[in-house]
């Protein structure tokens, strides 16, 4: 980045323009010369150098893009090695990260190619997290085109396969997270979840995705869609595992803005000391059943499943929270808006005491002024309407629904106060069917038709995962477990008691 030069007459008549300010010739000419003296300020600021994370681990392979003889699901964008430590709570487990997530001297893509050739110089903290506890990272995850979508059928590279069918698709936008998972490839991935990125691919994939409480788990070096509501977390064969990887990685990081007051559990303890299912009290709510997504023997397989654990031991009661339903319709107000603004501050965003990643926010900054017609067109759809709505409307509609994500999140704590867990269809439908060539509304509808169940929580913030609960005709069915918040280790406790009473 060189140095700041001092605004053109016209430069300063258009920016301020972009605040409605119509400056007089006078008000230019003492304008430019202010700017032209607060400018050594930022002379200065270029001269200095921030501390920034440091690499613990710097021996790293960063490998090779898979043939598709060895990555048939189409799972992987590059494989790698990084070792950790000797010794720690994940020793001799191998680690694939969503390729949003930074890994030093590692190229990372973003399942896209608006942002080409960029490499980080930072690990993310769960990268050094994970190395801490004895992990090695071993591949780069494929992940829809910067993260906009549930479907598995966006990324740059190519859809992401289902494991169990591969005429469909995998789920989004963590595909490759879940596929790997399940194909074994590795012991457990990390994923992302803005609307049910974990835990759609999870369910569709037959696999654990488990979304933690919002903050719990840093963010810091993550490109993400919106600070209210990105979440990063564990996809695993079993919910052990992503207890395993949650007491890895979970607790407060000065450098993260998102967090506030972090509150850490003993996650392992929940599934190491085998907890019986009769420890339980389980809501099954009314109204993630019966969607108009909703495919019946989706809601009787989960149903059937939570009968079974019923006759375990656990207790099973219905609840009714009809805010659920208005979910979706908040978590559009948020995430448009929100993902917009995320946009225009280049990746990053303002507003928040923490590491600020210059080097992905210029690479960012430079690709979305020449590359934007490369955008996938959810993100198309998402920044052409979120200007529209704060414009226009003057982030009227943005506001309200932050609002009332406090009234959801009551009424969602209202019913935890006489239960452990909610439980409902992570999805209302088993895997969508691959399509060649999809047109941009089909990708766009497919995008999201599968979220009325997992958006909410990402506004509220609420710890869920999905658990395997059965098949329906040969496709995998998930179960999802929602607890207050901070309390993952009930929701940990709830998923893996179900795991170890259904079959």
């Amino acid at each position: 980045m060189t140095d700041p030069r001092p605004p053109t007459t016209d430069e300063i008549k258009r920016y301020a323009a972009a605040h409605h300010i119509d400056l007089s010739e006078e008000e230019i000419e003492e304008m430019m010369a202010v700017i032209s003296e607060l400018l050594g300020a930022y002379e200065r600021l270029e001269e200095l150098s921030p501390s920034k994370p440091q690499v613990k681990y710097p021996n790293r392979h960063a490998g090779d893009e898979p043939s598709t003889d060895d990555d048939p699901l189409n799972a992987f964008i590059r494989t790698c090695d990084v070792s950790g430590a000797d010794s720690g709570l994940l020793a001799g487990y191998d680690v694939g990260l969503k390729d949003n997530i930074s890994l030093a001297n590692i190229e990372m893509t973003f399942g896209s190619d608006v942002v080409p050739e960029y490499v980080p110089s930072i690990d993310a903290t769960i990268v050094t997290r994970l190395l801490d506890a004895g992990a090695s990272i071993t591949g780069k995850l494929n992940m829809e085109n910067l993260a906009f979508s549930g479907s598995g059928e966006m990324s740059a590279f190519g859809p992401v396969k289902n494991p169990h069918d591969t005429d469909h698709l995998a789920g989004g936008s963590s595909s490759g997270s879940a596929a790997a998972v399940v194909t074994e490839d590795v012991d457990v991935a990390i994923g992302g979840d803005q609307a049910g990125s974990i835990r759609i691919p999870a369910a569709w994939c037959g696999c654990v995705g488990h979304k933690p409480t919002h903050g719990l788990v840093p963010y810091t070096g993550i490109l993400g869609l919106g600070r209210s509501f990105d979440h990063t977390g564990p996809l695993a064969r079993s919910v052990a595992d992503c207890a395993r990887v949650l007491e890895a990685v979970a607790g407060k990081d000065p450098l993260d803005p998102r967090q506030g007051a972090v509150r850490t559990q003993s996650y392992t303890d929940m599934t190491d000391n085998d907890p019986t299912p009769d420890d339980l009290t389980i809501g099954v709510l009314e109204q993630g059943f019966g969607h108009e997504e909703s495919e019946p023997d989706v809601d009787n397989t989960v149903r059937d499943a939570l009968d079974a654990f019923a006759e375990s031991g656990a207790e099973v009661t219905d609840v009714s929270i009809p805010m659920h339903l208005d979910g979706p319709p908040i978590w559009n107000g948020i995430a448009n808006e929100g993902t917009t603004a995320t946009i225009a501050g280049e990746g990053i965003g303002h507003f928040g005491n923490g590491y600020y990643d210059t080097d992905l926010m210029e690479a960012f900054a430079e690709a979305r002024r020449k590359n934007a017609n490369e955008y996938p067109p959810t993100v198309k759809l998402v920044a052409t309407f979120g200007e529209y709505l704060a414009e226009e409307y003057h982030s009227h509609y943005y506001a309200k629904a932050q609002n009332l994500s406090r009234d959801l999140a009551a009424a969602y704590d209202e019913a935890l106060g006489d239960v452990d867990v909610l439980a409902m269809p992570t999805t209302p439908q088993t895997p969508h069917e691959r399509i060649e060539n999809p047109s941009n509304l089909q990708i766009i509808e497919r995008a999201v038709n599968m979220l009325p169940n997992t958006s909410p929580f990402d506004v509220t913030g609420h710890p869920a995962i999905s658990v395997p609960a059965g098949t329906s005709d040969g496709l995998p069915v998930g179960v999802m477990f929602v607890g207050q918040h901070f309390e993952d280790a009930t929701v940990l406790q709830a998923g893996h008691s179900f795991e170890q009473c259904v079959e």
